[in-house]
């Protein structure tokens, strides 16, 4: 039984997210408060396995109060955020502070959209108390000097690509491995699962902390040597290949997996194009997404890495390209970056043998 605790101001959002988690046996809704101050009695009080928690609330702001439960007590913590360029930025501070993962609610129709999405937010409730949470570290990326190459180095095309899928607990484990790459790193493409607009702020931090330059990416854009290309919300994206040049594509496909942008449909195309000259990562995130994809990859000559489970914040999908037998290595978060840089000459020989036999 998950027990949950649900803070937020407005009467009409707690009211649907508690007839919403009732309607699933496995979900107790133990308390629903308006403000921090009555969440901290609602903890002391049900001892909830989990948190719902509003940004916008009286007397004290999601974000304090979160910052200061995880340093009193952490917990899995799911916000509730508003699908608007300040609701995503929000959201990401508050995935930097420690929260699991979030619901973006609709900014019109609150109870017809949040009605619309009772299925996805049983499961981030179910999956989110699962969680792994600890407390946030001090030192972030972000205190870190950036070190960029001249504007001459940004125009090199790649000779290898790196590929990288992730999910729930994916945004601050992204910024760990690309704040740790070099500003001359191969071109990088990441899939990583969220709404539109939230990862056009997403790309804006990444390129804020790390060495290499991040964007969103757009169809036709070239896939270049430090450079990072993230999918954006709602468009699948395709790698594809123009004699030695390596580009994206990006589409409106059916959901992969329960989700668009998908990273099996990324990994696939890596497969289809890249071959032996990729090295594919796949970090935290629930479901399977991405280990069907991994699994072509290998079979491909490329080089696979899945996030352990002692560092992921979900076990799903790393554990799914595990059992597959997609992953050559299964590798904690802190040892992924340098594993990624590692030359594929080895698998390109293998493959060159390959074609002579």
């Amino acid at each position: 039984m998950v027990r949950v605790l649900i803070v937020d101001d407005s009467a009409l959002v707690r009211q649907m997210l508690t007839t919403i988690l009732r309607r699933d046996p496995q979900i107790q809704v133990v308390a629903a408060v308006s403000d921090p101050y009555a969440a901290w009695d609602a903890i002391k009080q049900f001892e909830p396995d989990l948190i719902t928690l509003d940004v916008e609330m009286p007397k004290m702001d999601g974000l304090t109060f979160l910052e200061k439960l995880m340093a009193a007590r952490p917990m899995p913590v799911l916000m509730v955020s508003s699908l608007t360029e300040q609701g995503a930025k929000t959201t990401l501070r508050a995935l930097e502070l420690g929260a699991v993962d979030y619901i973006a609610k609709p900014c019109l129709d609150i109870s017809t959209g949040l009605g619309n999405l009772a299925n996805e937010i049983i499961e981030k409730v179910k999956q989110t108390a699962q969680a792994r949470v600890q407390r946030p570290s001090r030192s972030t990326p972000a205190e870190r000097p950036v070190k960029r190459k001249s504007p001459g180095a940004i125009l090199e095309s790649t000779d290898k690509v790196i590929a990288i899928g992730a999910s729930t607990g994916g945004t601050e484990a992204l910024c760990q491995v690309l704040s740790a790459l070099p500003a001359d790193a191969p071109g990088v493409v990441v899939v990583q699962h969220m709404p539109a607009g939230f990862t056009t702020a997403f790309a804006k931090r990444l390129d804020g902390i790390c060495a290499v330059r991040v964007k969103e990416a757009a169809s036709g854009d070239r896939i270049m040597r430090g450079h990072v290309l993230l999918a954006p919300g709602n468009y699948h994206m395709e790698v594809v290949r123009s004699g030695a040049i390596y580009s994206v594509r990006l589409n409106q496909g059916p959901p992969v997996n329960q989700f668009r942008p998908a990273v099996d449909v990324l990994f696939y195309t890596c497969a289809k194009y890249l071959g032996p000259h990729c090295t594919a990562a796949l970090l935290t995130g629930m479901g399977k997404d991405g280990a069907q994809g991994m699994l072509a990859l290998k079979n491909a000559g490329a080089r696979t890495i899945a996030q352990n489970e002692e560092t992921c914040v979900v076990f799903g999908m790393p554990r799914e390209a595990i059992a597959l037998g997609a992953a050559q290595k299964v590798l904690p978060l802190e040892r992924i970056a340098a594993e990624l840089l590692i030359s594929n000459n080895s698998n390109t020989n293998k493959e060159r043998s390959r074609a002579l036999c």
